[in-house]
This record gives C-alpha cells, structure tokens and sequence, in this order.
C-alpha cells in the first residue's frame, strides 16, 4: 500500500484516558471539565496519541456547546484548541470535534435538524480557533447529523461526519447508517464514519459504508458502558482490536481509530498493521 492509499490513524477517546490518570469527568462538561482543571493532562493525552501513532487529533470540545457550559464556553473551546495544537507535530491535523446536542445514546433527545444554530455557533468558533477539519461525531440520528453538516461546511473546512449505532448495535442498523452516509456525501461530506460502537459488531457498519460508495472510516469503543468500557487488561485487547481494524483496512477504509474504552496502546496496534500493510 503507499503512503497516498495509507489510511490516516485518528487518535483515541479522552475520557477514557483522563479517566485512567484520575481526573474526574462530570457532567454537563464530561472530558471539558479537564480543560479548566488539569490542562497539563489534556496536552499530555494528545501527545501519547501522537507517540503511539495519531496523526489526526481530536479537540476536548464534545461538550463546550453554550448550552453545557454556559457563558464561558468559547474560551473552552480557544483552550481545547490551543492544547491539542501545541501538544502534537505541525504536519499532524487538529480535528474540532462537533458532538450532538444531548446524549449520543439517547437518540429520543434530540432536537434534530433544528439543531443546525447550535452546531454553527460552535463550528465557526472551531474554525475560528484555527482547526484543520470538523469532525461531526456520535450522532445517532440522521437528522441532527446531517445539520450539523451543513452547520460545519459553512466553515469551508473538510468535514467527517460520524454516526453511532451505540455501544450494543441498537441505535441504527447498518442499512440506515449507509443511507445517511450516501445523503452525507451528496451533502459534502469528505469522509463518513462510524464511531462508538463495540469494535466486534462493526463489521456489518464496515460492510455497508463500503458498499455505499462513500469514502469512509471507523473507530470503535470497546464495549459497553454499563462495563465501564473496559478492556482486557494487558496486550489482548489491542491485538484483538488491530485484528478487527485490519479487516476494515482490507475493505477500503480511509480512517480508523478508537472511541470510549480504547488507549493509545490500541491506537498503536492500528499503526502498526499500517506500517506493515
């Protein structure tokens, strides 16, 4: 495969991570929250990802919408982007990251495509703060997804757009995600994914997106949250995961990397079935 064919490696989640070195998440803010109380963790989670082998690095802004964080929410969003920027090589890219309004596995939440001023407010300032994409993720309805496309092309930056089936398969079969990913793709998206949903039952999302003709990618969590997205404890779980990314690579994906559960231990087994593909 060259360098051009080579799928671009998206880092890992944040949560997980902060989690692991003991910083708290709460809501409304969740990952955020570390932007105000441990900045110098955030910088370092970037750069492990980095170091394991990232290129494409996702800003703490899941939850920096007015609406979670109130008035100080845009300079949240300056921090999370200065942080990343800072922390990661030049020639790596700094991803906005655009989630939906409520909850990612709540699809009932939603307010749908009247969300679009919302995504926009936060889009324009990702653009504003310098960012290198917009990555739209977590949506599991088609309909806030595709407004909050429409809120990030605005910008004129690229836009992944990604959807979630949720961590069981529950949320959108695979059916419905390629159908998105088609009228995402006619609506401008540059790459369409798949996000947050156990790596084990993604194969049929990989399949479909494939199959829909759709430059496309996938980053998986591992489990489930009532499992507190757990992994095996020692080299089991990224082997395991490396395996699975290594299918989708065959199929043709164009980003792979990780979601709730997964470390830069996962993402770097992802690189190094690149390196060797």
């Amino acid at each position: 495969m060259s360098p051009a064919e080579r799928p671009c490696v998206l880092d890992g989640p944040m949560g997980t991570m902060l989690a692991e070195r003991g910083v708290e998440t709460p809501a409304p803010l969740w990952s955020a929250h570390a932007l105000e109380v441990a900045p110098d963790v955030v910088a370092s989670i970037h750069r492990a990802y980095a170091d394991a082998g990232a290129t494409v690095h996702t800003t703490a802004t899941f939850r920096t919408q007015r609406r979670h964080a109130g008035a100080r929410w845009r300079s949240l969003v300056h921090e999370a982007v200065r942080l990343a920027r800072d922390a990661v090589p030049a020639t790596h890219r700094v991803a906005g990251s655009v989630a939906p309004l409520e909850d990612c596995y709540e699809p009932s939440r939603s307010p749908g495509a009247a969300a679009f001023a919302e995504h926009a407010e936060l889009a324009d300032a990702l653009a504003e703060e310098g960012v290198d994409l917009l990555l739209c993720e977590a949506f599991p309805r088609v309909d806030e997804a595709l407004a909050a496309l429409a809120a990030a092309r605005r910008t004129g930056l690229p836009v992944w757009l990604s959807f979630t089936a949720g961590p069981s398969a529950e949320l959108l079969t695979p059916s419905a995600i390629a159908q998105g990913a088609r009228r995402a793709r006619d609506l401008g998206a540059d790459v369409v994914l798949v996000n947050c949903t156990a790596a084990a039952l993604c194969e049929p999302y990989a399949q479909a997106l494939a199959a829909a003709s759709v430059p496309w990618g996938i980053y998986a969590n591992v489990g489930r949250p009532s499992d507190g997205f757990r992994d095996a404890p020692d080299e089991e779980g990224p082997s395991r995961h490396a395996r699975l990314a290594a299918r989708w690579i065959e199929r043709g994906t164009r980003v792979v990397g990780g979601c709730c559960g997964m470390t830069p231990r996962h993402v770097a087994a992802v690189a190094a079935v690149l390196a060797r593909s």
